[in-house]
């Protein structure tokens, strides 16, 4: 009897290894198009309420986004950078995608979502700047998350940059009139600000009117940040980069965004120009200090 109840319970136990072995379901990112031939990727213009730069391509399920600044959507002044309390046109707006057939669907705005709950964080407020624009299914096989020039994004970085950190982007106003040499950004954090939700950084070349929401990778080509504002003093042309890491776990917080994913590059990350960042470290050693929080929106 003691044979058999020992038995039983190493059968039980065998069971239950084989549930806690078992692999969860996994994810699986869309199937992409060919980088070559892809007409919708990150850096690609979109256009809400004017012309900006998108980020870096998601996905939830079936459905697909292109990101871009929350701001983009604004009805505001430039000086208008506070997501809690600034208008913005609605999620459902149409919104012109280069390179698409259809227009997409502004579905996830984070500034909308924080005057919806009513945030009252501060450094979330000034800082939580993405909106996801979801791309019409008819264009789903004109997609590649691949960011031109560098390749990538190789993931997700989480948690803040050390000061004098080469950072890497893709910027693509219209004001550089489709000379895509210009578009390929090298540059320096400067600084974390407002608890981690923000980076101030310079790049060769700055931001402009028209990047706005551009995607911001590390070294190791882990997307980071989106372009959010220009910084007028103490240190001109500098830039503030909203955290993806930060404003993607806000997102998740909606249940209609709790799966979103950052879709990785097809292609690995690398730096295939001069870099032109290492000149900034050498020349930011001095500037170091806090930055104002005299901004604007690009």
């Amino acid at each position: 009897m003691v044979a058999t109840a020992f038995n039983a319970l190493v059968a039980a136990l065998a069971v239950a290894s084989s549930v806690v072995a078992s692999p969860l379901p996994v994810k699986r990112a869309p199937t992409w198009a060919d980088q070559k031939t892809a007409t919708i990727h990150p850096g690609v213009n979109t256009n809400t309420a004017g012309s900006c730069t998108s980020n870096f391509i998601y996905y939830n399920g079936d459905n697909i986004y292109i990101g871009q600044a929350a701001h983009c959507a604004g009805t505001g002044e430039s000086t208008s950078t506070n997501g809690c309390t600034s208008g913005s046109l609605p999620e459902g707006t149409q919104v012109t995608i280069t390179g698409a057939s259809k227009p997409g669907v502004l579905a996830y705005s984070s500034w909308i979502r924080m005057q919806q709950r009513g945030e009252t964080d501060e450094n979330t407020c000034a800082y939580n700047d993405l909106a996801l624009v979801l791309i019409d299914p008819a264009d789903h096989d004109k997609v590649n998350p691949t960011v031109p020039t560098f390749g990538g994004p190789n993931g997700l970085r989480s948690g803040g940059l050390s000061q004098f950190e080469k950072v890497y982007s893709y910027g693509n106003s219209i004001l550089r009139q489709g000379i895509t040499l210009l578009s390929p950004k090298y540059g320096v954090n400067v600084q974390d600000e407002g608890a981690g939700w923000s980076h101030n950084l310079y790049t060769v070349t700055p931001g402009i009117p028209g990047d706005s929401g551009s995607g911001f990778f590390d070294g190791s080509g882990k997307a980071f940040g989106t372009l959010s504002t220009v910084q007028f003093a103490p240190l001109p042309a500098s830039n503030g980069v909203g955290d993806l890491a930060k404003e993607l776990a806000y997102a998740k917080t909606f249940d209609d965004f709790a799966g979103v994913q950052l879709a990785t590059g097809t292609a690995p990350f690398a730096v295939a120009l001069p870099d032109l960042a290492s000149g900034l470290q050498s020349s930011l050693q001095n500037a170091a200090g806090a930055l104002s929080n005299d901004a604007g929106l690009l």
